[in-house]
């Protein structure tokens, strides 16, 4: 399987990234992921992207899509792969399909985990974390036994400052002016599968199956 998996934040991707890792034994490849792996192999590329990276700058397009390309020419990806977090632009779709053509590899599907912008702000925002053992919470959806207290280490639970309303909708915002584009992109080319991601995990992850056809 060749994939490429999206999702407005929250949507719960990364919980299916996992998945689709372990029941199709595919890498699933991150933006960050490949950016550590080209920095610790000191290649010219990773040299480059921690550059940007140590003044807090975004790194460059024909960077990140450098470093993509290197990845995926690797052994483990020839039975396929799952790319997360890339292409986040038109630019970067087109160098993707360039590269792919150039290289006899077909996508097999581009998969977006969708929910609701006001159901995902309800998640970010009740989220509770705690700030000792990094146990999560939810006030709505997974309540601890007591009301802002740890259910592992009794310590007080806290709301961490990117989970806040207006954080999360200009978070989804973003994403949704970014990533519009792709997703008709991808379309025209009959390779979106939509999945509803507004439901329990183990039932998001076999309609994954299920549109996969395996």
């Amino acid at each position: 399987m060749k994939l490429l998996i999206m999702g407005r934040p929250g949507a719960g991707k990364g919980t299916q990234a996992v998945n689709i890792k372990e029941y199709y034994h595919i890498p699933h490849i991150s933006t960050g992921d490949m950016f550590r792996a080209a920095i610790k192999n000191g290649t010219k590329l990773g040299m480059t992207a921690k550059e940007y990276m140590d003044q807090g700058l975004l790194v460059p397009d024909e960077v990140t899509i450098g470093i993509v390309r290197e990845r995926l020419l690797e052994k483990d990806c020839e039975n396929g792969f799952l790319l997360d977090g890339f292409p986040r632009t038109i630019h970067q779709a087109e160098a993707l399909t360039a590269f792919l053509q150039e290289n006899h590899i077909r996508l097999d599907a581009v998969l977006d985990v969708d929910v609701p912008a006001e159901i995902l702000v309800r998640r970010m925002v009740g989220r509770r974390v705690c700030k000792k053992c990094g146990a999560t919470y939810h006030v709505e959806f997974n309540p601890p036994k007591t009301e802002g207290i740890c259910d592992v280490c009794q310590t007080a639970l806290i709301q961490r400052a990117d989970d806040t309303e207006e954080t999360a909708i200009n978070r989804l915002s973003v994403y949704d002016k970014q990533t519009a584009p792709l997703l008709d992109y991808y379309s025209k080319q009959n390779l979106l599968k939509t999945v509803n991601g507004n439901q329990p995990l183990d039932q998001v992850f076999e309609d994954i199956k299920n549109v996969l056809g395996a």
